[in-house]
C-alpha cells in the first residue's frame, strides 16, 4: 500500500525546479533592465568605471553576456520542469520575484558601495539614487520571500490527490 500523503518537503517552493528556474530568470531580466536602460539607453553608468571607456564598454559586453547565459539556462530548467511535470507558476514567479529583488540589491549594495565597480550616476547627489535604488531592491526581495513562505505553507497544489485530475495519470 502507497502513503497517500503528500510529501511536505516535495511541496515546498524551494524544493522546486520551477522556483529556481524563474529565480535565474529574475536575476537575468533585472539584469537586462540594468544594462539596456542604465548602461546604454541612459548612459549613466557602465558596469565597471574605473578604467577607459573602452574597457567600460567591455564590461558592458561581459555583463550582457553573463545575463544572457542565465536567462538561457534559466528557460532550459523551465522547459524541464514543464517536461518533467512539475512545473508550479506561483512558485516561478515567487522565485522570479526574488531574483529580480536580490539581482537589485546585490547590484546596489556590493557593486556600488563595496566593490565600487561604479555608481548610480555620477554628477549628482548619490544618496536619493542609492535609497531609490535599494529600497526598490529590497521591496521586490521582500515580497518574494513572503511570497514563497505563503506557498511553502500551503504546499503545491499539484501533490495534492484531492486536488489532481483523476485521469491525467491512468488513474
Amino acid at each position: 500500500m502507497t502513503n497517500s500523503v503528500p510529501d511536505r518537503r516535495a511541496a515546498s517552493p524551494l524544493r522546486n525546479r520551477s522556483y529556481w528556474a524563474a529565480f535565474l530568470l529574475g536575476v537575468a531580466a533585472m539584469a537586462a533592465v540594468d544594462e539596456i536602460v542604465f548602461h546604454q539607453i541612459l548612459g549613466w553608468h557602465h558596469f565597471y568605471d574605473n578604467s577607459t571607456p573602452d574597457i567600460a564598454l567591455v564590461s558592458d559586453g561581459l555583463l550582457h553576456a553573463a545575463e544572457l547565459f542565465v536567462f538561457v539556462f534559466g528557460f532550459f530548467l523551465m522547459l524541464d520542469a514543464r517536461r518533467r511535470r512539475t512545473f508550479w507558476p506561483a512558485a516561478g514567479w515567487a522565485g522570479f520575484v526574488l531574483g529580480l529583488g536580490l539581482f537589485q540589491l546585490w547590484d546596489g549594495i556590493i557593486d556600488h558601495k563595496v566593490l565600487r565597480l561604479h555608481q548610480i550616476r555620477y554628477g549628482v547627489e548619490l544618496l536619493p539614487y542609492d535609497i531609490a535604488w535599494n529600497v526598490a531592491g529590497g521591496v521586490l526581495s521582500a515580497v518574494g520571500i513572503v511570497w514563497t513562505i505563503v506557498l511553502a505553507r500551503r504546499g503545491n497544489p499539484a501533490l495534492d490527490p484531492v486536488t489532481t485530475r483523476a485521469g491525467s495519470r491512468g488513474a
